[in-house]
């Protein structure tokens, strides 16, 4: 079957056999999808091959014989947003999560758009934490596997100056122990109602979110964590770094 006029951002390029790319596609109709960009490694081919980069915005046909997708025809739509230090690192990270958690060919309009959107927020002069805590609480929503985070398992509403842990397959519990991992009430609150919270608040949503993606990753961590986690060593010891106590997108 032939695919024409399709928008997609891409997630992945890597080399294929001699000449070609194979590159990982979220595309506006089906979803995240495999494709192969073939003879497009040679010296004459680079315009063609630099709009398969991640994160940039393309149109393109296609046949969808197999798994696999021929890419036939492609082009940029915009301009990738520039990426670089915390923000390069943030959109490895976000790609690789999707590329995870994704199954291929199965549509999800509402993740294109919300890509889109985080495609955009990663340009501006916002918290970057708190645009990744955004994110992937709508990934996990729109995988079906989303928490009330406004609310315990047994539908109490929380309370902000009370602690909770988090079951990643049931919800919430309130933690009258404040073991280690549990976090404020006042920054899930600040999570289920979309307002970004105190930074130290913050730090316990990423720890709490890391928590239910791991559970769905199937106990694989994704390289992004570790690369996260060897930048902050590299601060600490470096003089003249701020100093990150855990990554630096916390």
């Amino acid at each position: 079957m032939r695919i024409g006029q399709e928008r997609a951002f891409v997630l992945h390029a890597r080399a294929w056999r001699e000449t070609s790319l194979l590159v990982e596609l979220l595309t506006e109709s089906h979803g995240r999808v495999g494709a192969v960009a073939r003879g497009v490694r040679g010296p004459r081919r680079q315009a063609q091959r630099a709009a398969l980069q991640p994160w940039q915005q393309i149109g393109f046909s296609a046949e969808t014989r197999g798994e696999l997708w021929n890419l036939r025809a492609w082009e940029a739509l915009d301009l990738a947003p520039r990426q670089v230090g915390e923000v390069a690192l943030a959109g490895f990270y976000v790609n690789e999560l999707l590329l995870r958690l994704l199954p291929r060919q199965d549509p999800a309009p509402e993740l294109f758009a919300r890509y889109a959107r985080l495609r955009e927020e990663l340009g501006r002069l916002q918290p970057l934490a708190w645009c990744l805590r955004r994110f992937e609480r709508d990934l996990l929503d729109a995988l079906g596997v989303g928490l009330p985070w406004g609310e315990t398992v047994e539908g109490e509403a929380l309370d902000p100056a009370a602690r909770y842990r988090i079951d990643p397959g049931q919800g919430l519990w309130r933690d009258r122990t404040h073991a280690a991992g549990s976090l404020r009430g006042s920054a899930l609150l600040a999570l289920a109602e979309d307002r970004c919270p105190a930074a130290e608040e913050l730090a316990e949503l990423r720890l709490a979110l890391r928590t239910v993606l791991a559970h769905h990753l199937g106990g694989a961590p994704l390289r992004a964590w570790s690369l996260m986690t060897e930048v902050a060593r590299v601060g600490r010891s470096a003089p003249g770094l701020a100093q990150h106590p855990v990554d630096p997108l916390e």
